[in-house]
């Protein structure tokens, strides 16, 4: 099984979440993460969706994709032509004696501390999904209070733009 990364353009219209969602529910096609929002056009959003699969599990959902009404376009990122990033809000135990040990893996990693309580500091990091697994791993030492991944979001490198790929499904 391979991941892929799914940039699709849509008509920003209400249900269009739904409608895309369902027809993966409906397949029994599980989407590992979703980020969604307006683009540059206010009338048109782009959703990245993440998900694991074979290359006929892939071109499966490109053509359902492309069936539904406020689908535009459906591009198929590959990981060396794209970049992409992701976001991690990490609540950690912290205490008088483990703060400065937390704080110093914090700046290791270009993160920030964006909240903190007399027990607690909330972390904030933006990377690739291996930099945010290992922020998350090294956290857990600590105990993790609470945890928020956002998701993949993607951009081809370049020049390149969804509206001028050559991919077109």
């Amino acid at each position: 099984m391979e991941k892929y990364v799914l940039s699709v353009l849509v008509k920003n219209s209400s249900g269009v979440l739904s409608r895309v969602s369902g027809l993966f529910s409906r397949r029994g096609y599980n989407i590992e993460s979703l980020t969604a929002g307006r683009t540059e056009e206010p009338s048109i959003s782009r959703m990245t969706i993440t998900l694991m699969g074979d290359e006929n599990t892939l071109e499966q959902v490109k053509k359902q994709l492309n069936k539904l009404e406020d689908v535009i376009r459906v591009v198929n990122f590959k990981a060396d032509e794209s970049v992409y990033r992701e976001l991690v809000l990490i609540k950690v135990k912290a205490n008088a004696e483990n703060r400065a040990a937390i704080n110093e893996t914090v700046k290791i990693f270009r993160s920030k501390i964006i909240d903190l309580s007399t027990d607690t500091l909330t972390i904030e990091l933006t990377g690739d999904e291996n930099k945010i697994s290992a922020l998350i791993n090294l956290m857990e030492e600590y105990g993790i209070e609470e945890l928020v991944r956002t998701g993949v979001t993607a951009l081809q490198r370049g020049e390149k733009t969804i509206k001028n790929s050559s991919e077109n499904y």
